[in-house]
Parts: structure tokens; C-alpha cells; sequence
């Protein structure tokens, strides 16, 4: 590799980096907007959740969509696309002064949420399986960081601005980013950076439908189908209610949500790298040290979640604590459930394999703003979240392991795979 090549990969990595962090705060801007947007409404805990639910549901529903153009065309330009897509959107949702156009508008802010496949399996082609889990860790640090942002965004500029015009600010950066990756961003051919195809000139490998059939098959995406079923419950029930949770159960009022929670996302944010971290290191020394960081990961993140809302709420330097923990642990998982499916797919499928796995995970996720404002208007907030999230990932931790007796095969069949055709591309350049 040479080291122009070596220096660009890093540069394609903080751009997405960039990407990654102002959409996510676009994205989850709205958690911390929730009280203010159900006063200017006037509507219900489970209208608001179904807002959220809404673009959700898009988002889950492009999923299978987006995967198979991104295995089929430039990934690059679709997610210049992608980003337009979210600024005019976003633009869109903030100019709506009724409910119902409000509802429908944000819900289409959930086109461009399903993007992220194509993003992942690029970075794929320019990092190999022994640094993936460290680079989905540092891009996976723009998602909490940019719900902070959110968070100082909307305790700081709304009150003075509005927060119809912090919404039409970060679509604006939408449109700036699109012309950004579309000129800034080269594609890579599929496969490049697999170790028995690193530096060999190779064709360009496109979709196949049998490849994702056998894919499918593998034993290990059945786990990774169901834990992300019901992983990603806890994160949109935290995301959208958690602010709103600490208002109005806790009576923290904004400087000491900002306090409270600006060093829980930093923390929650430096366990993406963590997790990647230890998720690379635990693969070199068994296939199955990912799983093993993931199932613990999740958890430990189940116990102390319970653990913080329990405490009482005078004690304010115990919740602290104990949800610093929740933050350290929680994302463990996440960076290596995406090196796992790369680890057992190939190239030219992987963008497919992702969405279809987010599809699943946001199929049930789509109803856990909704189930959690239910829930809150029959019962309590402090029950709803408590109730959604350490069942979802104690689930998860059972799921991870029935995927530690799978994964050792279909991480062999992979690299079988990618000798062997490492050994054809030999033979054709050969002759």
C-alpha cells in the first residue's frame, strides 16, 4: 500500500467521520426538543413517540433498497445523494406548523437514515478485518458526539432561536456535506483490502443474488438477526425519552441536564472505541472474541441501566455514576456486530447483509418511541424505559451466545472463499 493511498483512507475517514456526526445530530436533535415540541403542538406522549416512530419506520423500510444500489452501483455519489436527501428533508419538517404535515415531513427525514450500509462496506474496502473494528469504533464516536451537539444545540440555541431554525441550520449542513463526499470521495473496488486480495488489481465484483442467499444462510446473521431485533430498542427508548425522563421524573432542570449527561455521551462515546478496540484484539487471538466482548458489553450495560434508575432521586452523584457505567458498556457491541457480518460475508454483498440487519433491527425498533410513550401515559416514564431496555438486552446477551457455536465455521468459510479467489485472480493475470 502505498503511502498516498495509506494518508487518503484517513482523509475518507474523517470525512465520514464529519458525515456521520452531523447527521446523527439532525438525527437525534429532536430527543432533547421533545418537551418543547409537544408544548408548541400540544399533543401526547404517544403522539410524540409516533414522530419518531415515523421516520423509523422509513428509515427500516429503504433498508433492503439502499443495500442492494450500494452493492450494485458507486457508493461514493449515492452517499452524496444520501446527504441532499437529508438536508432537504430536514428543511423540509422544520417549515411545518400543524401536527399531521409536521408527522409526515419528519417521517421523511427517515429516506436518508437507511444510508449507512454503503458507508460501512467502502470503509471496508480500504481497511482490512484486523483494523475494521477500530475504524467502526472511531466513526461509531460521531453517533454519541453528535447527540451531544444535539443536546447543546437545543438547551442553548433553541431558547434563543427557535428550534424550527436549529433544525433548518443542520439541514443546511446536510447540502453542504453532499457536494463534499461527492467530489471529496473515491470508490473503492470490492474486496480490495481482504488479505488475499490486498494489492492485487481486481475486477470489480457487483451484486449476486446467490452470494446474498448463502449468505442468509450462515447461521451466525440468524443471531445477529434477532440481537439486533432487540438491541436497538434500548438506544431509540434512551435517545428519544431520556431528556424528557430526566425533566420531568428526576427534576433536573437544562444546566443540569447538560452537565449531567455532556460527560455521560463522552464516555458512552469512548466506548465505541473501547469496544472496537478489544473487539480487534479479542478476534486475533480467538474468532470469537468479538461475540465475547458483545455479550458482556450488553450485559453489563442491562445491570447498571437498572441500577441508575433505581437510585433514588436526591442522590444525584450515585446516578451519575452508575449511568457513566450504562455509557461505558452499552456500545461495546456495536462496532463489532459490523465487523462481524464482514467477517463472514463477502464483498460484494456486504452493504446488502448490513441492511437487511438493520431492517430487521429497525423493524422492532421503529415501535420503541411509540411503546415507550404508551406505556409512560398508562403507567410511568421510569417504568417504560426501565422495562424496554433491560429486558431488550438480556435478550441480546442469550442471543450472543448461541452465535459463539456458529461463528468459527462461517468466519472459515469466508477466508476459503477469499482464497480462492485470490488463487483465480493469480490465474487470470497470469495468463
Amino acid at each position: 500500500m502505498s503511502k498516498e493511498h495509506s494518508r487518503y483512507r484517513w482523509v475518507v475517514v474523517g470525512i465520514f467521520f464529519l458525515f456521520m456526526l452531523l447527521h446523527q445530530s439532525d438525527k437525534l436533535l429532536i430527543g432533547p426538543l421533545t418537551d418543547s415540541i409537544i408544548a408548541e403542538f400540544r399533543i401526547t406522549k404517544t403522539q410524540m413517540g409516533a414522530i419518531n416512530t415515523g421516520a423509523l419506520i422509513v428509515g427500516a423500510l429503504l433498508y433492503p433498497l439502499w443495500g442492494y444500489l450500494y452493492d450494485r452501483y458507486a457508493r461514493a455519489k449515492l452517499l452524496a445523494l444520501a446527504s441532499f436527501i437529508w438536508g432537504a428533508t430536514t428543511w423540509m419538517s422544520s417549515l411545518m406548523r400543524t401536527y399531521p404535515t409536521f408527522l409526515v415531513t419528519r417521517a421523511s427525514t427517515g429516506i436518508d437514515d437507511s444510508a449507512y450500509p454503503g458507508l460501512f462496506s467502502l470503509v471496508a474496502d480500504y481497511f482490512g478485518p484486523s483494523l475494521r473494528g477500530k475504524v467502526y469504533g472511531v466513526l461509531q464516536l460521531a453517533q454519541p458526539l453528535g447527540y451531544l451537539i444535539g443536546m447543546i444545540l437545543a438547551l442553548m440555541l433553541a431558547p434563543t432561536i427557535g428550534w424550527r431554525n436549529v433544525f433548518l441550520i443542520t439541514g443546511s449542513l446536510g447540502l453542504v456535506l453532499a457536494v463534499v463526499i461527492f467530489f471529496g470521495v473515491k470508490e473503492m473496488p470490492r474486496g480490495q483490502a481482504e488479505p488475499e486480495l490486498e494489492g492485487m488489481e481486481i475486477g470489480q465484483y457487483k451484486f449476486s443474488g446467490d452470494q446474498a442467499r448463502h449468505v442468509f444462510m450462515k447461521h451466525t446473521m440468524w443471531f445477529i438477526f434477532l440481537q439486533g431485533f432487540a438491541g436497538v430498542f434500548p438506544w431509540n427508548v434512551i435517545t428519544y425519552w431520556f431528556f424528557y425522563y430526566l425533566q420531568n421524573d428526576r427534576g433536573y432542570d437544562q444546566n443540569s441536564m447538560l452537565f449531567t449527561m455532556g460527560p455521560v455521551i463522552l464516555i458512552l462515546a469512548g466506548g465505541y472505541f473501547i469496544g472496537g478496540m478489544l473487539g480487534d484484539w479479542a478476534f486475533k487471538k480467538n474468532v470469537r472474541g468479538r461475540i465475547i466482548v458483545s455479550s458482556i458489553g450488553v450485559l453489563l450495560g442491562a445491570i447498571f441501566l437498572y441500577m441508575a434508575i433505581k437510585t433514588p432521586i436526591m442522590d444525584k452523584t450515585q446516578f451519575f455514576i452508575l449511568m457513566s457505567l450504562t455509557a461505558l458498556f452499552m456500545p461495546l457491541s456495536s462496532p463489532n456486530v459490523l465487523a462481524t457480518i464482514f467477517d463472514i460475508t463477502p464483498p460484494e454483498v456486504r452493504s446488502t447483509a448490513q441492511a437487511v440487519e438493520y431492517f430487521v433491527e429497525s423493524s422492532g425498533a421503529a415501535l420503541a418511541p411509540l411503546m415507550a410513550g404508551i406505556i409512560a401515559d398508562k403507567l410511568n416514564l421510569e417504568i417504560s424505559i426501565l422495562s424496554i431496555c433491560t429486558i431488550s438486552w438480556l435478550l441480546c446477551f442469550v442471543f450472543y451466545l448461541g452465535a459463539m457455536f456458529t461463528i468459527k465455521r462461517d468466519v472459515h468459510t469466508l477466508r476459503t472463499q477469499m482464497e480462492e479467489r485470490a488463487a483465480l485472480e493469480r490465474a487470470r493475470q497470469a495468463a
